[in-house]
This record gives structure tokens, sequence and C-alpha cells, in this order.
């Protein structure tokens, strides 16, 4: 007959239905047999709109590729198929449908989110606190958050149903995935992150068997993509009533090697609200940098733990609170709630996702008034820092934690720079323990991720004395010296006034001729240790020879005056032992210059194998 064609079998398989009846009228495109091949059934299709005249082949029938299933007349008047553009209400009614699997995973997320959770959601708001997904969704540029791990349950199949499961411990109490923060201001490449937020309206955010494993699986991805973190920290530590496993103690789980792994790698944030023990604490402590809510509870050990080990019993509140770990320097930024906390965290985080176009900067002329003309006159080198990088720009971190050391982020014309810096007016700018403590250790940061170092210079020296060598004063402040010597970073030091000693060395990396320019202000002076004592030790002896108490005291100032004029930073770079002195107001343009002399450099971790906890 003419136009009847040969509908053939395109591949080996068998019978399993023949849909319609030979002489039956059928529209192009619908379903004529069904084919089963390799466990999979194949829909054999009408080519056009026309009649199967006949079947060449019954149910159950094995048939080979080329063989012919059934012969196919086309009707005279041809109906094309509909384009995307031109869809029937029939098959736009059948779009409309919900099939079943799809209703089912839609309603499995729906219990994970916040709306699906009202009464433990509206626990949370009741107590001022916001959710963990909350959070999550204000740190995270709009609808770029990409979760891992949503339908995982608590390991407790055992002793709870998994219903029960399914309502009550959604995502193990572990919302982890990856997503892009401060996207305005960067390109995608630099703005990826990693963000990890314990849940405590699940099992208080106690670490579980599945939450092990998702924290695992993401802490090797971030180290594969090279991602910073954010780790929102509230909860205890370990789960004991997690039943599906095999495990006797749980201390061979990984993701605390992970993480730990992760340091001087991928920039850390950590940020506690509320109660952080134990496995919580371990890893907020792995941490760059700690942000914290004056609610904030953090110790290795939850009221529970101390009372096991019969060490008193104690309330939550009453362990940890921001009031001891603000001061010890555990926690770095307070701050007044989670709303402030996620800002910090997406400022912290821009210092090391890269340069930002646009900047301001104060009047470089205040800085000729920052020191006063009265050498002994304290001053705020806040103020100092505050003028020299670009506004607002400035962000200290551990500013209560050894107040004679400052350590700040800050930019200077938007590129991104770490800067240390005396305090004058805690033991006069002296460097003690903590303050090297805190210095090398932010010096590790700065070379870890590739930040330029400026250091404002003005010290005594070293602190001394008995009780600063009962804090194993030696080895704290070398801290100073070994970490200066590996620095790789631009280093720039710009004296303010006081330079003595092996305090001054150690704020220039070790050596004044270490940094790319160590530079004075005319305030600037100098020496092997400060002007009092050097001229009491040199020259005691015809100071103990002037009987009259008057006339000594009168002849030791024309002592110190003559050693201070020794001493002016004029005088010392006529000795090329710094390589300039310079007004004040130029300190910004040469930073600047020095910078850009050094050339790029690779921002990325690596600097260091890790940065020190403390």
């Amino acid at each position: 007959m003419a136009g009847v064609s040969v509908v053939a079998a395109a591949f080996g398989g068998t019978v399993l239905r023949l849909a319609v009846a030979p002489g039956e009228p059928v529209r192009d495109g619908a379903l004529l047999m069904v084919i089963e091949s390799m466990k999979m059934e194949h829909a054999i299709e009408a080519p056009a709109t026309g009649t199967v005249e006949s079947f060449s082949v019954s149910v159950g029938d094995a048939v080979q590729q080329g063989d012919a299933l059934l012969t196919f007349a086309p009707s005279a008047v041809h109906e094309e198929r509909p384009t995307a553009n031109t869809t029937s209400t029939a098959s736009a009614a059948t779009r409309d449908e919900i099939r079943q699997e799809l209703a089912e995973l839609r309603r499995r997320v729906a219990g994970t989110l916040d709306d699906g959770r009202l009464e433990a959601t509206e626990r949370r708001h009741a107590r001022g606190r916001r959710t963990a997904r909350e959070n999550i969704e204000d740190l995270c540029d709009s609808g770029s958050f990409e979760e891992y791990g949503r339908f995982v349950i608590a390991a407790q199949r055992a002793r709870r149903k998994t219903d029960d499961l399914i309502a009550n411990t959604p995502t193990d109490g572990l919302i982890a995935g990856l997503a892009r923060v401060n996207g305005d201001l960067f390109a995608p490449e630099q703005a990826r992150c990693a963000v990890l937020s314990y849940d405590y309206t699940v099992l208080a955010g106690t670490q579980g068997q599945m939450n092990h494993k998702k924290k695992d699986r993401l802490f090797d991805l971030i180290e594969r993509l090279g991602l910073p973190v954010v780790l929102f920290a509230e909860g205890g530590g370990g789960r004991p009533g997690d039943t599906d496993t095999a495990s006797v103690t749980g201390l061979d789980t990984a993701a605390f090697a992970l993480f730990g792994a992760l340091s001087g790698k991928v920039p850390l944030v950590g940020i506690v609200s509320g109660r952080c023990f134990a496995g919580n604490a371990a890893l907020l402590g792995c941490c760059h940098v700690i942000i914290a809510t004056p609610d904030a509870n953090i110790g290795m050990g939850g009221p529970a733990m101390i009372e096991g080990g019969g060490l008193g019993v104690f309330e939550p509140e009453e362990v940890g609170p921001v009031s001891v770990q603000v001061p010890n320097g555990v926690i770095d930024v307070l701050v007044e709630d989670e709303k402030e906390a996620v800002d910090v965290a997406r400022r912290y985080l821009s210092y090391f996702q890269g340069d930002v176009p646009d900047w301001s900067a104060p009047d470089q002329a205040l800085l000729r008034e920052i020191v006063p003309p009265d050498r002994r006159r304290v001053y705020d080198v806040h103020r100092a820092l505050e003028l020299l990088a670009d506004d607002g720009s400035v962000l200290e971190l551990r500013p209560s934690f050894a107040p004679g050391m400052v350590t700040a982020l800050a930019r200077v014309e938007g590129r991104a720079i770490g800067v240390i810096a005396n305090n004058p007016m805690h033991l006069a700018g002296a460097v003690d323990g903590p303050c090297a403590d805190k210095a090398a250790r932010f010096l590790q940061l700065c070379e870890a991720f590739g930040l330029p170092i400026v250091s404002l210079c003005d010290t005594p020296g070293f602190m001394v004395g008995p009780e600063a060598e009962e804090t194993a004063l030696v080895r704290h402040v070398s801290r100073m010296f070994v970490v200066g010597a590996s620095l790789t970073v631009p280093f720039c030091c710009v004296i303010l006034r006081k330079g003595y000693g092996l305090g001054a060395q150690a704020m220039a990396g070790g050596s004044f001729h270490r940094p790319i320019f160590t530079v004075a202000w005319p305030t600037g002076e100098l020496g092997g240790m400060g002007l009092e004592g050097a001229v009491r030790l040199g020259f005691r002896r015809e100071l103990d020879a002037i009987v009259d108490d008057a006339e000594r005291e009168a002849a030791f100032e024309t002592m110190v005056e003559r050693a201070y004029l020794h001493g002016k930073a004029l005088h010392v770079a006529e000795y090329f032992e710094i390589d300039d002195v310079i007004d004040p107001a130029d300190t910004r343009a040469r930073v600047v210059h020095a910078l850009e002399s050094a050339g790029p450099r690779e921002r990325r971790g690596g600097g260091r194998p890790f940065v020190d906890t403390w």
C-alpha cells in the first residue's frame, strides 16, 4: 500500500505490551508498544498521525535488531508534533500534575526548613536567637547556598522509628554546603566559600555519626577546592545516643584532623553564640578568628563532663563566659548579636578575598599630630592606624588581650594588609609574653594568606624583671624572631617614637634591615636600650661619684638629653641603620610605593603549613 512503512526494532529485546489494536487511528507520538531490554522498558511511538495496519510480533516474542515490529500507514493529512511553543491543554495539564516522587521530595525538603519545623523555630525565636538557616541565609549571597547532606538523619534507627528521626533530627543537626560570600565586591572565583552550622534545635547541636561523615565530606572538598570556611559552632561534643554504629569509642573520627589540616591553607572563621563545648569548641579553637556574642560560653568540657570528672557541679553559663574568654584571648572579636557576628565574618573574609576598587583616605596631615611634643606623654596608637588606613577599613583582633600590642586587618588604597603596633598606653608599649604571642600568631596569619604587613613601632623594648621571667618570657618573646625570620610577604616598619633594644628589632622582623623599608618619623628615638637605663648603666661610676642629690639628678638629665640627641632618628639615619626619616604625612604613600615595588603575590593559602591557634 502506498505510504505504508515498516517499523523495525532498533535493538534486541522482548515484547512486553501492545498498546493499540490494529486499525486503530493514533496521533503522532502515541505509544504503540513496549519492548523490554536489559531490564528496562523502551516505548515504541507512532512516527506520525495515522493507523497501525498490523503487528508483526506478539506479547512475549523475542526480537532482534532489524526485526519488523509493525506496519504503519500515515493519515492523508499530516499532523506535526507540537513544538515547544505550541502545547496542548492536555499536555499542560500533565505538566501541572505533581508526580508522587516529586511530591515526596518536596515534603522531605520542607521538613528540613524553618517553616517546616515551626515549634523548634518558635522556641529559638522566643529565646531571642536566630536559627541556623537564618544565619546562613544572612551570611551567603542570595540563592547561592547549595546544601550537602540535607536528608541525613541521626544514626538512631535501632532505638527510634524512621519517621521520628526524619521529623526531629533533620540534617543530623549540621547544615553544611557551598556558597558565595561578598559577591557584590568580588568575582565568583573570589567569593567562593564553604559554610557549616550546627543546629542547636536538633539534639542540642551534638556531634553524631552522620554529621561527622558530613564534615569529613565537606572538609575534603574544602581542601581540594581551596575554599574559605565559616563555621557556626553551637552545641556539645560527641553524642552517646547514636546506636547505628560499630564504633566503640569514636576516637578514630577523622573530622578534627581534617579540619586542623586546613589551617594555613584556607581562611577559617568561627562564630559562636550560646553554648559551645567539647567537640564544637575543638573545631572552633582551630579557626583563625573567633567571633562571639555576649551570651557565648566556650569550654573544652561542658557541665556534664565536668561533673562526670568529679570537678563539681556548674551551670552552663559558668563555664567559659565571655568575661573570661575575651581578656584571655580566646575570642578575637566580641559583637552585640548574631547579626553583627555575621557582618563581621563577612568583613573578615573580605580581607582574604582580594582588593577593592573603591576607597577613600583620611587627611594624612593629621598624622603629624599623633605623637605629642613631650616625649614622655602617651598617645593612642589606634588613631595613627585609623588615619593611615582607608576610611572605615580597620578591623582589630583580640583588642582586650595583651592590649600593649595592636593587631588589625586594614586596607591601604583598597589593598588588604595586616598591622602590628605597640600601644604606648599599656606598659609604655613594652613587649611582654602575651604581646609577643599575639603578634607572632598574627604574623603567621598574614604570611599564610599573602597579606603585606605594616609594623608601627613605639617600644622601649621587651618587658624585663623577675616577674616577667616567671612567665617564660624568653620563650614567648623569641617567637617574634622565629616567625619574623620566616616571613616572605612584604613587610614595612615605621618607627613612630621609641625604637629600643631587642623589642624594636622584633617589631621589624628581627632587624631594621629585614623589612622592605624601616623608616622613622622625626619624633623617632632609637637605641640599644632605653635612654634612662642606658645612662644609669653606662655612667653609674660618674653618677655615684656625685654626692649632692640635686646635682646628681641634673647630671643624669644632661646625660639623658645627650643620649637622646645621639639616638634621634635623623642622627641614626646618618649611619644608615634605618632607611629614612619621613614626614608622617608621607607614611601612607611610602607604604603604597613599597607594596607596588614588591609586586603581586598569590593570596591563596600555602605560605605556612598551619597557623598557631594561640
